[in-house]
């Protein structure tokens, strides 16, 4: 038994195209999201009839594939009819009425609009988009600083279909009453995907990804169950590309099941979003568990009212959550004598990237 045929030689590599990896890719076929895909469809159908669209409120955990399937039905609508213009905001970089209208008339081809007011921005918009039916999709509402734009837009625009994604159920009745007897959404629920779901989706990735039969069996086993455990795939493509990366830093043409174990160690070190997109209240919070790590929710909560804080316990808590699901922060339950309590902690050695 040859000693190197395991080896990679100079200029060899286990990846055939690593961009399948980001998790923005958008495949041709988007497996186990048929359903919630028609929804969307189907709700900007009328718009190609000319007539009014239906508005969706759109929810469900981190990583299951609201935004990829929502994009994916945009890139469809665009490519196949051209008769709707297709409107995609993230709410997490754009969260002021502002940055929402500056972010769409740039997309709308306006030049030179940084000097221009609130009100005739929207203007601009409405000059282009009530000549034709659009699709808004608002993605991460719920790290909106203000919502009056949504209210301009239900009012202003004519025909339109309008989608808003978030992973919070609740963020739904934080929308101004008027908002919502406008909106009048359909409610699309993303439930978890299942192991098997995860194991076709990331076999699907792996295909496109990686050359034929690089991944060992027992590895690619053991990602799955990782990913599973997390319920965000996500986490399972950054394992793929880290566990193909540390194969070829040992110049191995198999992806083995001690590649993934090592692979696993860095999961803490995985951010979906960088430091720098926090906006600035998130950004206080995160420095506050910063000094005072360690301690129960409650105690930090009680520090943060004292320094000036006006949001309530039940929105804080919330706002803990987005950071632990930004992996800026990890949690822990403590059972003490007087009961159940949540402990916080802040890694001083974490790096805060962006994957």
């Amino acid at each position: 038994m040859s000693l190197f045929k395991d080896m990679l030689r100079s200029g060899e590599t286990v990846f055939r195209d690593t961009v399948v990896l980001d998790y923005d890719f958008q495949p041709k076929i988007m497996k186990f999201r048929e359903n919630e895909q028609m929804r969307f469809a189907t709700a900007i159908r009328p718009l190609l009839q000319g007539h009014n669209g239906r508005n969706l409120f759109v929810y469900g955990a981190p990583g299951i594939g609201k935004t990829t399937a929502c994009r994916h039905v945009l890139r469809e609508l665009e490519e196949e009819t051209g008769e709707v213009i297709p409107i995609y905001v993230n709410c997490w970089k754009e969260n002021t009425t502002f940055k929402v209208y500056t972010k769409i008339c740039e997309d709308l081809g306006y030049k030179f609009i940084q000097s221009k007011k609130t009100s005739e921005l929207l203007e601009l918009m409405k000059q282009k988009l009530n000549k034709s039916g659009v699709v808004f999709v608002f993605d991460e509402i719920d790290k909106l600083e203000e919502m009056d734009f949504l209210y301009s837009i239900l009012e202003d625009i004519y025909r339109k279909s309008i989608i808003l994604i978030t992973n919070y159920r609740d963020t739904y009745g934080e929308l101004d009453e008027r908002i919502r007897s406008r909106l009048g959404p359909e409610f699309v629920y993303f439930r978890p995907y299942n192991e098997a779901e995860i194991a076709g989706i990331l076999q699907q990735r792996g295909d496109y990804a990686f050359i034929e039969r690089c991944w060992d069996d027992e590895a690619f086993k053991e990602l799955i169950e990782k990913c599973a455990e997390t319920n965000d795939v996500r986490v399972g493509l950054y394992l793929m590309r880290e566990a193909g990366n540390l194969a070829e830093e040992r110049s191995s043409r198999k992806i083995t099941a001690a590649h993934v174990a090592e692979a696993l160690k860095k999961v803490d070190d995985f951010h979906i979003k960088p430091k720098e997109g926090l906006d600035q209240e998130m950004k206080s919070i995160l420095d506050l568990i910063r000094e005072q790590t360690g301690r129960k929710i409650g105690e930090i909560f009680a520090l943060y009212a004292e320094r000036g804080g006006e949001m309530s316990y039940k929105s804080f808590q919330r706002r803990i959550m987005k950071l632990k699901e930004g992996k800026f922060v990890n949690t822990e339950r403590s059972v003490s004598g007087d009961g159940n309590s949540t402990i916080i902690h802040y890694d001083a050695d974490r790096k805060l990237t962006e994957y």
